[in-house]
């Protein structure tokens, strides 16, 4: 494709037209220093329009020389013969080659482009010659970003969620999609937490049979979310142990009642009583750290109370006639 360089007029450049705008930078201070100084090295690339220019890449070189005052920027304006695609294919090529494209960049770029291909394979070869990924699975992944709600995809531009899990946000209603990613990022919560508090919410919503922005709404947890008084890790803390009792009432409060039954066993810093997993099933186990003969002594004395007391006789024999599959019976003698 050839191009003529030209001066063409700033008041004739129409930067509201925003068709082939594929950069989310916005800044210009970069830029600023740089033309003052040496100019204008690399040109933007404007096609004719009726009477106006429209940006096919330079929108920030373009803010930049508004900026400083200039009437007139050198451009290169491509022949007749070029298309849509090939201004679209310019846009991306601009940005692609110069550094690496962020994932609501390549989103812009992907879905533009798959209006020009009738399958997947087709636009993801194309992608590839652009510096795009070429994998279609993930191509397919990457244009549905492209139709998330702004407050998700600014949390996806600053690394708050990830690919996948922007993805499985946009299978939410929008404003739960946009309330999750709106807790996520004022808890910087991980990928690991977010999918549990996803996981526990949603299967709260089925079982109550509510909608899972009922759920989040509740005053209970939004009590918790809006305690000023609280940093975001006791916040966080606090909303997977509402989540969890809520989700789990049984293990829950078996895990409330053994926990009573520890504090009364006193059992010292080297001797841990470890429940069921789950409290499904009647095994327990007992963990002992000893450094002398006496220190062992002192652990059988203390095993031996431990026998002797009622409430924990109680719960291991109640434990032994349980099947395992079932949550232990922790309010039993407590």
């Amino acid at each position: 494709m050839d191009f003529k360089n030209n001066q063409v007029p700033l008041s004739l450049i129409d930067s509201k037209d925003q068709t082939f705008r594929i950069t989310t930078e916005t800044g210009i201070d970069d830029l600023l220093d740089s033309i003052k100084n040496v100019g204008l090295i690399n040109p933007p690339i404007l096609i004719k329009k009726k009477s106006k220019y429209t940006i096919i890449c330079g929108f920030r070189r373009i803010a930049a020389c508004r900026a400083l005052g200039l009437l007139n920027i050198e451009a290169k304006i491509p022949d007749s013969n070029a298309n849509a695609l090939d201004c679209l294919k310019f846009a991306i090529t601009d940005n692609s080659f110069q550094r690496p494209l962020n994932l609501i960049e390549q989103s812009r770029a992907l879905f533009m482009l798959s209006g020009f291909f009738k399958d997947i394979t087709s636009l993801a070869d194309a992608a590839s010659s652009l510096g795009l990924p070429h994998n279609p699975s993930l191509v397919k992944k990457i244009i549905n970003i492209y139709h998330l709600p702004s407050p998700i995809q600014n949390c996806v531009l600053s690394n708050i969620i990830s690919l996948s899990m922007a993805v499985e946000l946009g299978r939410f209603e929008k404003h739960a999609g946009i309330t999750f990613a709106e807790i996520f990022n004022d808890l910087k919560l991980g990928l690991n937490k977010q999918r549990e508090l996803i996981t526990m919410i949603n299967e709260i919503s089925l079982r109550e049979n509510i909608p899972v922005m009922k759920v989040i709404q509740e005053s209970d947890f939004q009590e918790i979310l809006q305690n000023d008084e609280l940093d975001r890790t006791k916040k966080t803390e606090k909303l997977r142990f509402y989540l969890k009792k809520r989700r789990y009432p049984s293990i829950t409060r078996a895990e409330q009642k053994f926990e009573e039954l520890v504090k009364e066993l006193k059992l010292g810093n080297n001797m841990r009583l470890i429940p069921p997993k789950n409290f499904e099933g009647n095994t327990f186990i007992i963990k002992l750290h000893f450094n002398n003969l006496k220190d062992l002594q002192d652990h059988s004395d203390t095993l031996e109370e431990i026998l002797q007391n009622p409430v924990f006789r109680k719960q291991v024999s109640g434990a032994g006639e349980q099947g395992s599959g079932e949550p232990q019976n922790f309010e039993q003698g407590m």
